[in-house]
């Protein structure tokens, strides 16, 4: 089965394959992928009967994750694209789930967006595929399908985007789909997600009506370290839908801010932080979590511990208050104990001067009775 791909990035750029929806072409991509293809050598496959790719012969057996899989294992290969990163939407996140059990060695990060571990519908699935069959067309389906993709206020506001979607699921081969669908229908991977070592994010929609954000949260909660984020305002085919939202997350992730961040500065603050964006500042959550979060915190020259005494000591110099006590709480998450976080202010009050350090302290003094109770 040779599958149809487009290939768009810098040619010495990291890989990134991106996975599509069952009833969806590479088109979905396409809010994403400018950003995406700046910083990486994005990979973009159809699967069988999908987009470009040719139709999927009749199988005297169904078909099954591990031929979706072989599928993009053979683009891969082709393109000599030994480890990547890999993003997949509902069926594309499904595949990208199997390869990542069973091909650990070929997957750098791994972003799972509306998807599942297990639908628990393989008679849905049976279903719609004998009718789609039948007809010959995805004509049959389109409207009920369409409707669980997109949220009524996108189909409302923007009428062309839906129009787009449709054109891919009726444009889908119907074998082919109804061949995707008997995977989908026979798949558990839920024993198997605690097998998952790639670093995971793992991306529901709160108005997913056809993967319900249960359904990511089981994901997030089996897959060692996977951090779990929830876009509102949207529905199954976020990358259409919200696609700032999604691109953004995925720049995160891939270059590792997001779980850094998570891990430093803890849950709470960080969904703090993102319930309090804006449109205004997003791009400035964008760029601290890429860049401080991402690129520097990330190198492997300096230990957290480390880093976080050399953050202490800058925010303090620079008098910026709520820096310190957030930079106080992710010293204590890092490691440092109460004693050596006193050491950083006393001997940071000898550059920065006695009145900063003295506010510092009493900064910290707060923050460490709040975490700890009070201090001797």
């Amino acid at each position: 089965m040779k599958l149809h791909y487009r290939v768009e990035g810098p040619d010495a750029a990291p890989w990134l394959v991106l996975l599509n929806s069952i009833g969806t072409s590479t088109a979905m991509w396409e809010p994403c992928v400018g950003p995406l293809a700046e910083r990486y050598r994005v990979v973009r496959i159809d699967a069988r009967g999908h987009g470009g790719s040719p139709p999927a012969p009749p199988q005297e057996r169904p078909q099954r994750l591990a031929d979706l899989a072989a599928d993009v294992l053979e683009v891969l290969d082709g393109l000599g694209a030994g480890r990547v990163h890999l993003a997949g939407v509902s069926l594309g996140g499904m595949t990208a789930m199997w390869l990542a059990t069973r091909h650990p060695e070929r997957i750098g990060r791994l972003a799972l967006i509306c998807t599942s571990a297990n639908m628990d519908a393989a008679q849905m699935w049976a279903d719609r595929g004998r009718t789609v069959r039948a007809a010959g067309t995805l004509e049959v389906i389109a409207d009920q399908v369409i409707a669980r993709w997109t949220t009524p206020d996108l189909a409302a506001r923007d009428p062309e985007v839906v129009a787009r979607l449709r054109g891919m699921l009726t444009s889908t081969d119907a074998e082919s789909y109804a061949q995707c669908g008997e995977a989908i229908g026979a798949m558990d991977l839920v024993p198997d997600l605690g097998r998952i070592a790639a670093p995971t994010l793992v991306i529901g929609a709160v108005q997913d009506p056809a993967t319900p954000t249960g359904h990511q949260r089981v994901i997030a909660a089996a897959i060692p370290g996977a951090a779990l984020e929830l876009i509102d305002n949207c529905a199954h085919i976020a990358p259409c839908e919200q696609p700032g939202a999604v691109t953004a997350l995925l720049l995160a992730h891939l270059s590792g801010g997001q779980t850094t961040r998570r891990d430093v500065l803890g849950d709470a603050h960080v969904d703090r932080a993102a319930a309090a964006t804006t449109d205004f500042t997003a791009p400035f959550q964008d760029f601290i979590t890429r860049y401080a979060w991402g690129e520097v915190w990330t190198r492997p020259g300096l230990p957290r511990r480390d880093r976080s005494i050399a953050t202490l000591a800058a925010v303090v110099t620079l008098g910026a208050e709520e820096e310190i006590a957030m930079h106080v709480r992710a010293a204590l998450r890092n490691g440092l104990s109460t004693a050596e976080i006193a050491e950083v202010l006393l001997h940071t009050a000898l550059y920065a001067g006695l009145p900063r350090a003295n506010r510092a302290y009493a900064i910290a003094q707060r923050v460490l009775t709040e975490e700890h109770g009070n201090l001797e």
